[in-house]
């Protein structure tokens, strides 16, 4: 699988991404509106989940995902990296 060069890097700057711990609380609108100013701010975004939501990751995800317009770049284990071009 090759990368494309803007993927390889969103991924480099993934590396020095803010990092947003979603844990049993799940996610609410002012989870949602901290992703959208990191967002608007940085451009990438890294979502770590706690353990015990696991289950609902790919739901946590898609919410997030919906409701800052932004875009899945990968995700691996309870770590997504989600992506939003600034205007």
């Amino acid at each position: 699988m090759t990368l494309t060069l803007s993927k390889k890097e969103i991924m480099n700057k993934a590396l020095h991404a803010m990092i947003i711990n979603i844990g049993k609380a799940g996610i609410n609108e002012n989870v949602i509106e901290e992703v959208k100013r990191q967002l608007k701010d940085k451009e990438i975004v890294k979502l770590r989940f706690a353990k015990n939501v696991a289950d609902e990751k790919e739901s946590y995800i898609d919410s997030i995902v919906q409701g800052t317009r932004s875009k899945l770049i990968d995700l691996r284990g309870n770590v997504a990296i989600i992506y939003k071009k600034k205007h």
